[in-house]
């Protein structure tokens, strides 16, 4: 596949995977969070799974078909682990305790390929690059995804943040680096980076700054505690949220839309807030529109589809097709039952995982997996594990 195409399979197919999924996305009742198990491993050559998908649960990684969703290899790996997609056709990236492990999933082992250090953080891909955030160490790592191949450590780029904190980076085409700015006790805004590291720009108007998404055109939208912080065309441009308290922390983007994704949640003391209502960011405008679904969701529920379509999978059940320009929903998939977030964002709950036309929706409560055809809202098959998954990943289509 040639960089071009390669770079539309990165943008257009699955952005929403970042954060802001993101993840890119942790949980809110302790976004400060990304401790992971322990990095032992067991795994054997395999024969080469095609489009494999990856699942963490309790104890270890299950490597599924992407078509079939049949179990292709059982990984041990004791702990909580994090899944995030790589950027290539081949590997995802695991977050353990010891920092972020790269797995070639489609032979269904881990490289030797690793990004040491305390509490790994998001995992941001974007054009043909993927930035790693390290929280405990404040380390940004980019580098382009397929020169994992091999196994051999890609030579990249790094930046360290004046100070660690829960952060997120990404670099834009012309090798800009935007990271966020923050300690240990208080997150404030972001700075931008030209090639050579130099600082060019900054703001430090977005309190509580969490996650990230780009959208048409490369605008980058950062989540705030009081709107979103938008960098477009060279500059800082702040989205005011149309209430005092307003956290917009995981965030999902396309670059077939110049709206963004978002959760939306006005309640300082909560202890976990259940929000029916998303937030649509028109980077075209900077303004913020709200919608209300009428059912809550989880920050594993926001996706995009391949045509810039806003997916939300909420507790009742169903996969909610948005309109981003007027958001409307145009379509729901009936795609699993209905379900409550649990209080510990380390727990499992039914999570959103979107590849070209296909959204892939887990079940825990029944151990299932879920494929749906997003053009048409058909089932595509179904498949039930073993055990009970947590979060959910995958390879970019290599189609």
């Amino acid at each position: 596949m040639n960089r071009s195409t390669r770079a539309r399979t990165l943008t257009g197919t699955a952005l929403a995977l970042t954060a802001s999924m993101a993840l890119t996305a942790c949980g809110n009742s302790d976004d400060g969070a990304s401790a992971a198990g322990p990095r032992q491993a067991k795994s054997s050559e395999a024969t080469a799974v095609k489009n494999p998908l990856v699942a963490s649960y309790d104890g270890g990684l299950y490597v599924l078909d992407g078509e079939t969703l049949k179990l292709a290899k059982t990984v041990e790996l004791p702990g909580f682990n994090r899944v995030n997609p790589a950027g290539d056709e081949d590997h995802v990236i695991i977050s353990t305790d010891q920092g972020f492990r790269v797995f070639d999933a489609a032979r269904q082992t881990f490289t030797n390929v690793e990004f040491k250090g305390s509490k790994p953080g998001h995992v941001v891909r974007h054009g043909d690059r993927t930035v790693l955030f390290t929280d405990g160490t404040g380390e940004v790592n980019a580098f382009d995804p397929e020169d994992l191949a091999g196994g051999k450590q890609p030579q990249g780029r790094s930046y360290t943040s004046a100070e660690p904190h829960h952060g997120v980076a990404i670099e834009l085409a012309g090798r800009e680096l935007v990271s966020t700015l923050g300690t240990e006790e208080k997150r404030t805004g972001a700075l931008v980076l030209d090639k050579n590291n130099k600082e060019i720009a900054r703001a430090e108007n977005c309190p509580g700054v969490h996650g990230e998404a780009a959208a048409k055109g490369e605008v980058v939208g950062f989540g705030c505690e009081d709107g979103v912080l938008l960098y477009k065309d060279g500059a800082f441009v702040k989205v005011d949220a149309p209430d005092d308290y307003a956290r917009t922390g995981n965030q999902a983007g396309s670059d077939a839309s110049p709206i963004l994704l978002g959760d939306y949640k006005t309640d300082p003391d909560a202890e976990l807030e259940r929000p029916t209502r998303i937030s649509l960011i028109d980077t075209r405008t900077a303004k913020m529109k709200l919608v209300d679904l009428g059912t809550s969701y989880s920050f594993r529920s926001l996706a995009r589809g391949p045509h810039g379509e806003a997916l939300v999978l909420g507790t009742n059940g169903v996969l909610h097709v948005i309109d981003p320009e007027t958001g409307k929903v145009q379509r729901k998939i009936e795609a699993v039952g209905d379900w409550t977030e649990p209080l510990d964002w380390q727990q499992p709950r039914p999570t959103l995982f979107v590849r070209d036309h296909t959204a892939y929706v887990s079940e825990p409560g029944k151990r299932q997996l879920h494929a749906f055809d997003l053009d048409s809202g058909e089932k595509l098959t179904s498949a039930t594990l073993p055990k009970s998954t947590n979060e959910l990943s995958g390879t970019v289509d290599g189609h």
